[in-house]
């Protein structure tokens, strides 16, 4: 950073680590060459301080989601984007360096939030299509976002700027996080993840009784909390009219979503609640009703179901290539596609259906 330059952002965030860590000097990373000039690396920066409690760990944090130098946004209530990400991570026992994964990691996630303008908030989740340490042995294949409980959000000259902390959750956690709540979820894990510290050689969470009860008890009670859900494959055919009969409509999905839109019908129709899925170009709302039908538009599709079209379509609905034909609404076919999961380099990895 230049000597002459207005720091009063980057200030802030430094202020608010030295009151856990003191006089503590973290390993920094900086970038070389900055985002708005053409370097890879769109945080400013990165620091790394050694944690001890409850178990030795790296507890980093980035510089460049919030406004770091000048005001420069019209929202005079948040700082840039209005939040900073925090990651917690194991660290050995001779390790002086934190793994370069996750930096690298943090830096994907600032290219995500720069490239499509979309947001983190508390109880957000993420799915990473794979180990979020590339070529690990991991479980751990998703992301979750809440509140770091040891950074406040603070009030900058330039705005308010939040504190999330990212942790490295595996597939049935995001389900059950997609199916109930993200905080929920950690909540009921609280014991067994400690400070939410992201260890890739964890099992999965929902492996413990205790807490595979505790969230399907909050599945039950509360339903989901996803009231919106983008989804990758997703297309409308509408009915055609003939002679003497009318063909039903066909809702086309991808097997890798099919088994969490099921669950989620259960979780939102029958508590009263909306669903809605989209994806360029198509947002198809479903509706809890007292019968069955649909209303088409050009880019929107709004479906009613009764009760036992819901239930019916949450058994039959499974992550594999199939026709799902009803008994309880004949007007509509649920058509199953398959999935490909690809790299970043476009490979097909891995088939879903």
């Amino acid at each position: 950073m230049n000597e002459e330059a207005v720091t009063t952002g980057w200030d802030a965030i430094e202020e608010q680590m030295k009151k856990l860590y003191g006089a503590q000097e973290p390993k920094h990373y900086g970038t070389v060459i900055p985002y708005m000039l053409g370097g890879k690396d769109p945080l400013d920066g990165l620091s790394a301080y050694k944690a001890e409690k409850p178990f030795p760990h790296w507890h980093i944090v980035t510089f460049g989601f919030s406004e770091l130098y000048e005001k420069e946004s019209e929202d005079a209530d948040y700082s840039g984007y209005g939040f900073e990400l925090t990651f917690r991570v194991a660290r050995g026992e001779n390790e002086e360096e934190p793994p370069m994964w996750a930096l690298n990691l943090l830096q994907n996630m600032g290219r995500y939030v720069f490239n499509s303008g979309n947001i983190f908030a508390s109880g957000d989740y993420m799915d990473a299509n794979g180990p979020i340490c590339l070529g690990a042995d991991t479980q751990l294949t998703a992301l979750a976002f809440m509140e770091d409980p040891e950074l406040p959000p603070m009030h900058t000259p330039h705005g308010r700027v939040e504190f999330l902390q990212m942790i490295g959750i595996t597939e049935d956690e995001l389900e059950a996080m997609k199916t109930w709540s993200t905080l929920g979820v950690l909540e009921a894990s609280q014991a067994a993840l400690p400070g939410y510290i992201t260890d890739l050689s964890r099992d999965s969470l929902l492996q413990i009784p205790a807490v595979a009860e505790a969230i399907q008890r909050g599945i039950e009670r509360d339903g989901s909390n996803t009231g919106f859900l983008f989804v990758d494959q997703l297309a409308w055919e509408l009915g055609k009219n003939r002679l003497f009969s009318k063909t039903p409509a066909v809702l086309a999905l991808g097997a890798k979503q099919a088994g969490t839109i099921g669950k989620l019908l259960r979780g939102r129709l029958l508590k009263g609640k909306d669903l809605n899925l989209a994806c360029q170009g198509l947002s198809v709302v479903l509706k809890p009703g007292t019968e069955t039908g649909y209303e088409a538009e050009e880019n929107e599709v709004r479906l009613k179901l009764d009760e036992a079209a819901i239930n019916e379509i949450s058994q039959k609905l499974q992550p594999k290539e199939e026709e799902i034909r009803l008994t309880s609404y004949k007007g509509l076919i649920i058509r199953v596609v398959r999935t490909d999961i690809k790299d970043q380099d476009g490979n097909v990895v891995s088939t879903i259906g």
